[in-house]
């Protein structure tokens, strides 16, 4: 097969949930497929390049991805405009283009190669909340979102909220999850550093850093010397520190800022106790089975687009909190009790979803659209 993926950013250059997923795929679907990938350039060099046997083509120069905490529209619509310019992509069996940001789907498929299926890969599906995203002008992202479910048959959730807000409108779409490399995470080794509790993520609103702050003062009347780390950078930063101080908590919590490598971070993860993650909005959730696969039971929050909460299975690879800070911290102390035993059934749960059975799973999907 002749696989194309459509994405904005590309990994390793940018390290997101996205473009893990679509590098990590890509690479396995390479070792049978020509797999090319049509992007902005956030490298430098050739405008066209190879990385681990994917073929990665430039339309255009980066541009900056966020603007005051959001990502940026005008480089949503730039990389729109660059993906019709570009004109006929070529002869693909499989056109994979990921639902955001959004307008790049439309001119994608305006430029669809005859007898190429298209794919839209939702990571996604906000709905009602793109009123409480951009206010009154919500409404034209609820019907550029929707008007994505016309422009193909073929579509995939990674999740399984998404499969289920997808249905709801009428839309069938094939369950994709993303995934994590199991055998890789495994062979790394414990990390000098070590926290009772593990962040990992941007510091934004919505992944709800200041809920985990008050969270940890609740558990921190129990347990006085408990530690917390947090790994990752992004424009709350400034704000939790000086909340962490407000709480009596600093000398309890560490801000490690991002780390660049990322063998860093799961070793870090390895040689923790538990993962608190209460982001109120994921897609999907990979740094919850990394966590899992290092051996840590995770705590999330029930919030209706927070998709990690499917990946958990209560008292075996961790909790579903309510979104309350006080319930967060009564589960976090039960995880940090049972850890020993949690943490063993955690990794059984975390291989089941190895990169290498995700790639089968996309491949297959491919096969059965192209075969009718």
């Amino acid at each position: 097969m002749r696989i194309a993926f459509i994405y904005d950013v590309v990994y390793p250059y940018v390290k997101g949930g996205v473009e893990k997923r679509l590098y990590e795929l890509g690479k396995r679907l390479a070792r049978k497929h020509e797999v090319v990938w049509f992007t902005l350039k956030w490298w430098e060099g050739k405008d066209t390049i190879e990385k681990d046997g994917i073929q990665i083509i430039s339309v255009g120069d980066s541009k900056t991805l966020y603007h005051g905490g959001r990502r940026s529209i005008s480089e949503a619509i730039y990389f729109a405009w660059k993906m019709l310019l570009k004109g006929s992509l070529g002869d693909f069996d499989v056109i994979d283009c990921q639902e955001f940001p959004y307008l790049s789907c439309y001119t994608s498929r305006l430029n669809l190669p005859k007898g190429a299926s298209f794919v839209i890969t939702w990571h996604e599906f906000w709905g009602k909340y793109w009123k409480d995203y951009l206010g009154s002008a919500g409404i034209v992202g609820v019907k550029i979102e929707k008007g994505l479910t016309k422009l193909t048959r073929h579509h995939i959730a990674v999740s399984k909220i998404t499969k289920d807000y997808l249905k709801e409108i009428g839309v069938s779409a094939a369950l994709v999850p993303n995934g994590i490399d199991f055998k890789k995470i495994d062979k790394i080794k414990k990390g000098e550093r070590s926290f009772d509790f593990l962040f990992v993520g941007r510091l934004v609103r919505h992944k709800n850093v200041d809920f985990l702050l008050r969270s940890i003062a609740h558990v921190k009347r129990e347990h006085p010397d408990i530690t917390l780390g947090i790994i990752g950078d992004g424009p709350e930063r400034d704000n939790l520190e000086l909340l962490a101080r407000e709480l009596g908590i600093s000398s309890n919590v560490e801000f490690l800022g991002f780390l660049e490598n990322h063998e860093e971070v799961i070793s870090t993860m390895k040689s923790s106790k538990v993962f608190a993650f209460p982001s109120l909005r994921e897609g999907f959730g990979i740094v919850v089975l990394e966590a899992n696969a290092s051996g840590l039971p995770a705590v999330v929050v029930d919030h209706p687009l927070n998709a990690s909460k499917d990946l958990i299975v209560p008292w075996k690879n961790g909790f579903v909190s309510k979104n309350s800070e006080k319930d967060f911290a009564e589960h976090l102390i039960v995880a940090y009790e049972h850890k020993k035993r949690l943490g063993k059934t955690a990794k059984s749960v975390a291989k089941k979803y190895d990169w290498d059975l995700i790639a089968k799973e996309l491949e297959k999907y491919y096969r059965g659209i192209l075969n009718g």
